[in-house]
């Protein structure tokens, strides 16, 4: 699909006015008036970007900004994006601020987005990824809609790739290449300093996802694939295809994997916000017979970014904390 949209900008005076009374500039009027007529202007070369879904054309540089999924609104903070609107149902701690900034409209839910709200929000850029695909095409009636070409179900190739490009991509359709860059290479050294905790290390690692009670494992090929490809962690299991929900286990799997670390994902924290699990309150006579629980190498890892996002440059460089404290004694 291939759009070509325009914006209604802002009366200069209404933009020099409300530019000044936000950074509570108390200079004179005719100052500010000489100010802005000497300032630089930079065109604004359209930018045309190709993805799983189609094509999207983004002619005049955006000013409203939405974001359908978490990850996209971590894009936009780590740019230092104005957030017009995003789903706040499930906002991780990194972007706590935004849950009740009256400027950034709630638009329903992450799954499920509210499209009048979306609309009402008045885009002229929206980003969305797997989650919200279907929805595509009537989003991209509203405003230029670029999808997020991220595999939430197998993250084992590509993945960190995937993060970089859609951030070069983002700082390129907002002018913001330089910060783009510098955020990549801070994403990149907190990543390297993983690998280096990783390397040549013999112990094996099991990321299981637990749901009131219930566990799933993650293998190889899973939506936490890159832990094992990009970040060099062993797989204490890796006859699993277990895709975006996990395979289905039992503690007498986990005693007979026996691994020397357990990444524990705690969905219930998430989903019904309670208070986050211990080892105290999950071990039974079977996990506590692992290494893992021996060797004090039970991580429970922040489940907002390992669950909620996982494809952006916070939660993967939280991600890349939790893994490093899983080979810490």
């Amino acid at each position: 699909m291939n759009r070509k949209y325009s914006v209604t900008h802002w009366p200069l005076a209404l933009l020099i006015s409300a530019t000044f009374a936000l950074h509570g500039c108390n200079e004179p009027a005719a100052d500010q008036a000489v100010a802005a007529k000497a300032a630089p202007r930079v065109a604004f070369a359209p930018v045309t970007v190709q993805h799983k879904l189609g094509s999207t054309q983004i002619t005049q540089p955006p000013q409203r900004a939405v974001a359908l999924d978490m990850n996209e609104v971590d894009f936009l903070d780590q740019l230092g994006v104005a957030v017009a609107g995003m789903p706040k149902d499930f906002v991780p701690h990194f972007l706590a601020r935004y849950k009740d900034a009256a400027q950034t409209a709630d638009v329903g839910s992450i799954v499920q987005p509210n499209l009048e709200r979306v609309h009402a929000a008045r885009p002229d850029l929206i980003l969305i990824t797997s989650l919200q695909a279907n929805h595509y095409a009537e989003l991209s009636e509203m405003a230029p809609t670029l999808y997020f070409d991220v595999d939430y179900r197998d993250s084992e190739a590509g993945h960190i790739d995937v993060v970089k490009r859609h951030l070069a991509t983002l700082g390129q359709v907002f002018g913001k290449q330089a910060l783009a860059r510098q955020k990549t290479a801070e994403l990149e050294a907190k990543l390297e300093q993983a690998r280096k905790v990783t390397h040549n290390r013999p112990e094996r690692a099991l990321v299981v996802l637990h749901n009131n009670g219930a566990f799933s494992a993650f293998g190889v090929q899973s939506r936490y694939g890159f832990i094992f490809n990009d970040l060099g962690v062993k797989p204490a299991s890796a006859s699993m295809d277990t895709g975006l929900h996990g395979q289905p286990i039992s503690s007498e799997f986990i005693q007979q994997a026996n691994p020397d670390i357990l990444y524990v994902v705690d969905r219930t924290a998430v989903m019904e916000q309670r208070p986050l699990l211990t080892a105290e309150s999950l071990g039974n006579p079977l996990l506590r017979q692992t290494n893992a629980w021996q060797n004090g190498r039970v991580v429970f890892v922040d489940p907002e970014a390992w669950y909620v996002t996982a494809a952006s440059p916070t939660s993967l460089r939280l991600i890349a904390d939790d893994i490093i404290r899983g080979y810490q004694n």
